[in-house]
């Protein structure tokens, strides 16, 4: 009987990002993600190159979803010799494409930045070509289609509610005494606009890998989201300010862009300008447009119009001449720009310019990782450095938890409970320290029979 083997190599140990696990199964080397780990730029760095694993000898990966912390260690894997398949959700295949490239555009950048100014320059970890490549290996598998890998292993995807196309993979193994195991990925929220609500794949499970980033907290509720969002535009355009929010290209400008819409047409928000001050969202939106088939139609907005990320106040910028023409605005705006930590980007060019006036506000609508600046600027750092030059913050500072994509506390549990189980064993992942111990002590309450914490490297014999 062939013996099945679950390894740990990012997003854990202290680690939220760098997601990738590997599977050893029916004589096959398998990966679920594999994700870039972000942070500290030389710590980061060094994980990076470390790939632990010899992509030669994979056979296939598996992706849950397009964010970078799950998908930017790709072309580093082809660039070092895979050359097997990566199965992913059409929509997660089609942003692969977008984020990879701009990736790896930002890397190859930064490298020639360096050597222009005549400091130590670190070599990308891949370049647009290994992106191009790896995106001739990507298949797109539908929601609920199920999938053999070899002969009696088979997985499908169901609908985790993160992001456009994200996904729960659901793995059998029909070998012996059978096995399966669940992959969360990133599990989103009940109630978010333009995606599906979660959708856990149910019934007995003896292996479940599943996030914990917010295992320790609740979050705001959807609608009180709106009604802040609300609020703080009105009151910043009230006296004339630039309501700043770093954003993600992926999930959460999209997001934003739609609840702006949606509170435009229902008069709580004044007719001023949104700027979408980033290519890379430009492009995600674009494959949003692609994918219909997986938008919520219970939305209202989705019921009235299918335009729902393009409307008069909304405006995408792609140049740079036109983006650095928005600091020069004089009057009330809203300007979304990347990146959601504020380590890199056209929104430090914006806080550059916007953060010493007290009539802007900083919003923050997403998770802000250890020793990003976002979290130094939202912990409350008055004097922070951009491009190495000091910066006072004496704009307003505010925060929306609403807004996050990842299900919180509550909703974990409830997703735990969908499952319908027994789960025999779960290993919990990307969160920092306190939140894997929150969700540790989350599924031992469901009645998990085992629950482990697994460090970076560490094998586990799961049959």
């Amino acid at each position: 009987m062939s013996q099945m083997h679950l390894t740990f190599h990012g997003a854990v140990g202290g680690h939220v990002t760098g997601s990738m696990h590997m599977l050893e199964c029916a004589a096959a080397r398998f990966l679920f993600d594999a994700g870039m780990f972000q942070g500290k730029r030389a710590d980061a760095d060094k994980l990076n190159r470390d790939l632990s694993i010899n992509p030669a000898t994979l056979n296939a990966v598996i992706l849950s979803h397009a964010h970078i912390d799950h998908i930017g260690r790709l072309p580093l894997l082809v660039r070092e010799g895979y050359h097997a398949p990566v199965y992913a959700t059409p929509a997660t295949r089609d942003l692969c494409a977008v984020m990879l490239r701009d990736s790896a555009e930002i890397q190859e950048r930064d490298a020639a930045f360096l050597k222009k100014r005549g400091r130590p320059a670190v070599a990308p970890l891949y370049t647009q070509s290994d992106a191009v490549q790896t995106q001739e290996l990507m298949i797109g598998l539908p929601y609920h289609r199920p999938f053999y890998l070899r002969k009696n292993l088979s997985f499908e995807f169901t609908d985790a509610g993160h992001i456009l196309g994200s996904a729960t993979i659901d793995l059998r193994f029909a070998e012996g005494p059978g096995h399966r195991l669940v992959f969360s990925g990133d599990i989103g929220r009940s109630g978010l606009p333009i995606i599906r609500d979660p959708e856990p794949p149910s019934g007995p499970v003896d292996t479940l890998i599943i996030e914990s980033t917010y295992a320790g907290r609740d979050h705001e509720s959807v609608a009180g989201a709106m009604d802040r969002l609300a609020e703080v535009v009105a009151a910043t355009a009230k006296r004339g300010g630039k309501v700043l929010i770093p954003a993600f290209a992926l999930g959460r400008v999209q997001e934003l862009v739609y609840a702006l819409h949606e509170l435009w047409r229902d008069g709580r928000i004044p007719e001023i300008p949104i700027y979408v001050d980033s290519p890379l969202a430009l492009d995600a939106t674009q494959v949003f447009r692609m994918h219909p088939e997986v938008f919520d139609r219970r939305e209202r907005l989705l019921g009235t119009t299918s335009k729902i990320l393009d409307y008069p106040l909304v405006r995408y910028v792609r140049e740079v001449e036109e983006s650095k023409k928005i600091d020069q605005i004089n009057g009330p705006a809203v300007v979304i720009a990347a990146s959601g930590m504020v380590e890199s980007g056209r929104i430090l060019h914006h806080l550059v310019h916007g953060a010493g006036d007290h009539r802007n506000v900083i919003l923050f609508v997403g998770f802000q990782g250890e020793h990003t600046l976002g979290r130094r600027i939202q912990d409350g750092d008055r004097e922070v450095r951009i491009h190495g030059e000091p910066v006072t913050i004496r704009a307003e500072v505010e925060t929306i938890s609403g807004y996050s994509a990842h299900a919180d506390r509550t909703e974990l549990r409830q997703w735990v409970k969908r499952l319908g189980g027994p789960v025999k064993r779960a290993f919990v992942v990307h969160g920092e320290p306190a939140a894997r111990e929150a969700m540790a002590g989350i599924l031992r309450a469901e009645g998990v029979g085992e629950v482990v914490l697994p460090a970076m490297g560490e094998r586990f014999q799961l049959q």
